[in-house]
C-alpha cells in the first residue's frame, strides 16, 4: 500500500504529493485526510496523506512512513475540496491552503503539536460503608465525606484536605483515579431566555430565509442598525436545528464575539463553539475537536472560522458581510464570502448576509437578483434612528477647540447628567501621529518604512505601526539635542487623556488594540461597560460594528474626514460604513440617541449621507462614480506587487512584468502601472504596484499562473498577486 503525502514545505516549488510506503503497522489505520511523519531527503518532516493507492508512479525508490500523527481524519473531504479551491483561486500552495485552514496544533509542521489538557477525579472504588470502615484517620475521613457512591470529585479538592491522605486511599484501593480531557475555553453561564416576538418585518425576514432550507441560496438581510437581525438569526438557527442540522456564523471583529456568544449562549446552552484569535492555541485545538467530534451545533467565529469542520451544516451566516475583515491580506488572500458560497453549494443550504451597510458589489448582485434581498428599513419596536449633526471643525478650531467641538462637550455633559452613556470613535490609536522639532524641523520617522511614527505615551515610545519598530524617546531633539519637540495629530490615547481633564468625574475607558492585547482584557473593558461600571468608552473601528449597549444615547465621532483622504476608490464606501456603523450605537433601546459627527469638510457628500442615514442614496451616488471609472461592481480587478530588498530590480521587475501582461492578457483588458504602492517601503521592501481591470478575459488566470511560476525561484524578486482585489 503507498500513501501519497503533501508535505508542509512552504516553497511553491515543491507543491506536490511524494509517495512512501506504508509500514504494515499502519494499514489498518492509516486514513486519507490524517498527518504522518515521514523521511525527506535528511530531515523528518510532517505531512498530509492525500491519497492511499496500490501502486506509486514515481522514478524514485519510495521511503516508509515513519509514524502516523493523528488517531482521526482532521482533513476531511469537505476541507479537502475548500483547499483545491482556494489554490485555484488565490495562486496559493496547496499546502498553504491547508495550514491556513487548520488550528496551530494541526497544522503539518514539526514541533507544533499541544497536548490536551486533562483533569483527574475521584471516585469510591468500594462500598460508602466498607470505605469507612477501612479509614485510618480523620483525615481520610474528612475526604471520604466528599465522596459516595455515584459521586466523582476532581483529585485537587481532595489534596487541599490531605495531598499524602488521598495517595492512602489511592494505593489501599479504597479511592480509585481516572483522568478525564477538559476543554480550556469555558463559555460562561446564562440564565436561559426565550425567543422574543418578532415585528412584521422580523417575521417576513425569517420566513423568507426559510424558505430556502436545503437550497444553495444566497439571501442578502439589509436592515437598519438596530433591526434585530440577531434574533431573526436565533430563530432561524432553531429552526434548523429541528432539522437536526448545525449552524456556522462569522462576525467580523473579536470585539464582537463575546457580546455575540453571550446571546447565543443564552438560547442555546453549551450547543455552541467559538474560533477566533483571541483564543490561545490549545483553546483553539479544544474547540477544532468538538467541532469534529460532533459534540456542538453551532459555531461563531471570525474570519479562520469559515474552515471549522462542521458536518451537516443547515445556514451560513456573516454577519457585518461589509467589513473588510472577511479578506485576508497576508496569503493565500482569500474571501470569506468566496469559502462561505462553497461550503453553502456543498451542504446545499442558504447563506445569509446582514449588513446595515452592504458592500456596493453585494448589493448590486441583490439588485440584479442574483441575490435574493430581504429589508429591514425600521427598528424594533420602531425606535427612531438617531438625529446625526455635522460640526464645522474648522470653526471650532478657530474658537480655540482643538480637542473637541463644544457641541459636542456640552452633550457629554447633558448625557453625564443623566446618567447615560457615552461612545467616541477616533479611527486612531496611539497619542500623537506626528513628532517635530520646531528648531531644526526633524520628524521621527521608522527607518525601515516610509512613514512616521506613532507616540505612545503610556509606554514612553514610539512604534511604526507597520513593522513593529519601537523607539525610546526622551524630550530632547535627536538631530540638534534641543528641548522643542512638538507633539501633532491625537490617538485614542491622547483622547482619553483630554476627556479625563474635561469630565474628572466621568469613568472612562478605552478600547483599542493597545488595550485589548492582554488576553481577557477586551471581555472585561465589555462587560465593564454593560454594567454602567463607565460613563464613556472611547475607540477605534473595533467600537462601531455589532455593539449593543442599551444605555448609549449619544456617539461622538471624530476627524471624521480622516478614512475619505485613503488614495482607495472604496475610500467613500469604507467611511460611510464606519460611520453609519458607529452612528447606529445610539439610542438601541428606548432612549432617543444622538450622533455627533466631527468633520472639516462639511459639505462632504459621504458625510451628509450619513447624516441623514441615508444608504440608498450613497448607493447611487457612489454606483455613478464607479461605473465611470471603470470600478468594481462594473469591472474586477486584480493587483500584482512586485517586491524586493533592491529599489531597482523591483522597478525593472515590475516593468517586465507590465510587458508580459500586454502581450498576453485581452486587448480589453485595462493595464495600470507600474507604480509605486501606497506603502512603498515596508521593513526595507520596496513595493510596486500593477493593477489590473476587467470584465472578461479568459486568459487573466492561465497568464497570471504563468506569471506566478515565473517567480517562483527568483530569491531576490517576490510577486503578489490578488485576484479578488
Amino acid at each position: 500500500m503507498i500513501a501519497s503525502v503533501l508535505l508542509e514545505i512552504k516553497a511553491k516549488s515543491v507543491d506536490k504529493t511524494f509517495d512512501y510506503k506504508i509500514p504494515e503497522n499502519l494499514k489498518s489505520s492509516l486514513k486519507v485526510g490524517m498527518r504522518v511523519l515521514v523521511p525527506f531527503g535528511a530531515q523528518k518532516l510532517e505531512g498530509y496523506c492525500l491519497k492511499i493507492k496500490e501502486t506509486s508512479n514515481g522514478s524514485y525508490e519510495l521511503k516508509e512512513i515513519i509514524e502516523q500523527l493523528d488517531q482521526e481524519v482532521i482533513l476531511n473531504e469537505e476541507l479537502m475540496t475548500i483547499g483545491l479551491f482556494m489554490k485555484s483561486i488565490t495562486l496559493t500552495s496547496l499546502s498553504n491552503a491547508y495550514s491556513t485552514m487548520l488550528p496551530t496544533a494541526l497544522k503539518a509542521k514539526k514541533n507544533k503539536n499541544i497536548s490536551k489538557k486533562y483533569e483527574t477525579f475521584l471516585s469510591l472504588n468500594v462500598s460508602y460503608d466498607e470505605a469507612l470502615f477501612l479509614c485510618k484517620n480523620e483525615i481520610q475521613k474528612e475526604i471520604l465525606s466528599l465522596l459516595d457512591e455515584s459521586i466523582t470529585i476532581p483529585k485537587k479538592e481532595a489534596n487541599h484536605i490531605s495531598v499524602s491522605a488521598t495517595k492512602t486511599l489511592i494505593k489501599n484501593g479504597i479511592v480509585k483515579e481516572k483522568k478525564e480531557e477538559q476543554y480550556r475555553y469555558q463559555i460562561g453561564l446564562y440564565e436561559k431566555t426565550k425567543p422574543k416576538i418578532l415585528n412584521e418585518e422580523q417575521q417576513k425576514a425569517k420566513e423568507k430565509i426559510l424558505s430556502y432550507q436545503n437550497q444553495t441560496k444566497t439571501i442578502l438581510l439589509h436592515g437598519v442598525t438596530g433591526s434585530g437581525k440577531t434574533e431573526i438569526y436565533m430563530q432561524v438557527i432553531e429552526q434548523i436545528q429541528r432539522e437536526n442540522k448545525c449552524a456556522l456564523i462569522l462576525v467580523p471583529e473579536i470585539s464582537l464575539t463575546p457580546q455575540f456568544v453571550e446571546n447565543f449562549s443564552k438560547r442555546f446552552d453549551n450547543q455552541i463553539a467559538v474560533l477566533h484569535s483571541g483564543l490561545s492555541g490549545g483553546e483553539k485545538y479544544d474547540e477544532w475537536r468538538k467541532i469534529m467530534r460532533g459534540e456542538v451545533k453551532i459555531v461563531i467565529g471570525a474570519r479562520s472560522a469559515i474552515f471549522a469542520p462542521l458536518k451537516n451544516i443547515g445556514i451560513i451566516i456573516i454577519d457585518e458581510c461589509h467589513s473588510d475583515s472577511y479578506k485576508q491580506e497576508n496569503n493565500p488572500k482569500y474571501h470569506v464570502l468566496d469559502i462561505a458560497t462553497k461550503r453553502s453549494e456543498y451542504h446545499n443550504c442558504p447563506l445569509i448576509l446582514g449588513s446595515a451597510t452592504p458592500t456596493l458589489e453585494v448589493m448590486a448582485r441583490a439588485e440584479k437578483k442574483v441575490f435574493e434581498l430581504v429589508s429591514l428599513r425600521k427598528r424594533v419596536h420602531h425606535n427612531p434612528l438617531p438625529t446625526c449633526i455635522l460640526v464645522d471643525k474648522k470653526e471650532e478650531v478657530k474658537k480655540g477647540n482643538v480637542m473637541i467641538s463644544a457641541i459636542l462637550e456640552e452633550k457629554i455633559n447633558d448625557r453625564l447628567q443623566k446618567q447615560e452613556q457615552i461612545m467616541i470613535l477616533l479611527n486612531r490609536r496611539g497619542h500623537s501621529t506626528i513628532i517635530e522639532c520646531s528648531s531644526c524641523g526633524y520628524t521621527y520617522k521608522c527607518p525601515y518604512c516610509d512613514i512616521t511614527l506613532t507616540y505612545h505615551k503610556t509606554s514612553k515610545n514610539l512604534r511604526c505601526h507597520y513593522c513593529g519598530y519601537t523607539k525610546y524617546i526622551d524630550h530632547l531633539c535627536p538631530e540638534c539635542k534641543e528641548d522643542a519637540l512638538n507633539y501633532y495629530g491625537m490617538g485614542t490615547e491622547k483622547l482619553e487623556l483630554t476627556l479625563k481633564e474635561k469630565f474628572p468625574s466621568a469613568r472612562i475607558v478605552r478600547m483599542d488594540t493597545d488595550t485589548t492585547s492582554k488576553k481577557g482584557s477586551l471581555e472585561r473593558i465589555m462587560e465593564g461597560f454593560q454594567n454602567h461600571d463607565y460613563d464613556i468608552l472611547i475607540g477605534t473601528q473595533m467600537i462601531s460594528k455589532g455593539l449593543d449597549f442599551p444605555n448609549v444615547t449619544l456617539v461622538g465621532i471624530l476627524n471624521a474626514d480622516a478614512t475619505l483622504n485613503i488614495p482607495d476608490f472604496r475610500s467613500g464606501e469604507k467611511t460611510f460604513a464606519l460611520l453609519y456603523q458607529a452612528s447606529g450605537r445610539a439610542g438601541r433601546n428606548n432612549l432617543p440617541g444622538e450622533v455627533v459627527i466631527e468633520t472639516f469638510n462639511k459639505d462632504n457628500k459621504i458625510l451628509n449621507f450619513v447624516a441623514n442615514q441615508d444608504y440608498t442614496s450613497f448607493y447611487r451616488y457612489e454606483m455613478q462614480i464607479r461605473k465611470q471609472l471603470k470600478y468594481p461592481p462594473y469591472y474586477y480587478l486584480a493587483q500584482i506587487k512586485i517586491k524586493s530588498k533592491e529599489y531597482e530590480l523591483a522597478r525593472a521587475e515590475a516593468t517586465k512584468v507590465v510587458n508580459y501582461l500586454k502581450k498576453n492578457l485581452n486587448p480589453m483588458t485595462i493595464i495600470l502601472g507600474p507604480t509605486t504602492a501606497n506603502m512603498f517601503r515596508i521593513n526595507n521592501v520596496y513595493h510596486f504596484e500593477i493593477m489590473l481591470k476587467y470584465r472578461f478575459d479568459e486568459k487573466l488566470k492561465r497568464t497570471l499562473q504563468e506569471l506566478d511560476q515565473i517567480f517562483i525561484m527568483n530569491k531576490k524578486v517576490d510577486i503578489d498577486i490578488d485576484i479578488r482585489y
